[in-house]
């Protein structure tokens, strides 16, 4: 987690630094094989070279992006969970709570998904 220390302490809302720590320390203890990143100013995990899941920080979310084909797959999901969504990522509104299960269930399907993916991105 120390990867992103820097870009934690940098957010000046207390609650979203907040939020945005909880969410990044339980992916990592989660998933302790997924490499934490900054990449593209923004906090994300890889597997084996490939991109698995990024978050962004905005003044009304926290944004989750499992990559298009993590967000088409998962579409009635997160509509369910009662967060909206563009093609690339999940909006959490900051007073909504965050749906782990939601959160897990991407995360696994874009590790499964790119088991044999040797690029950064989906192609």
């Amino acid at each position: 987690m120390e990867v992103f220390t820097d870009y934690v302490a940098q957010l000046d809302n207390p609650q979203h630094r907040a939020r945005t720590e909880e969410v990044l320390a339980w992916v990592a203890a989660k998933f302790p094989n997924l490499v934490p990143k900054i990449a593209w100013n923004q906090p994300m995990f890889t597997d084996h070279g490939t991109y698995i899941i990024g978050f962004s920080v905005a003044k009304q979310h926290l944004a989750v992006a499992p990559e298009a084909a993590g967000i088409h797959h998962f579409a009635d999901q997160i509509v369910q969970a009662g967060y909206d969504h563009t093609k690339l990522l999940m909006r959490i509104k900051w007073e909504r709570p965050v749906d782990f299960s939601l959160l897990e269930r991407m995360i696994e399907f874009n590790i499964a998904d790119k088991a044999d993916c040797s690029t950064f991105w989906r192609k």
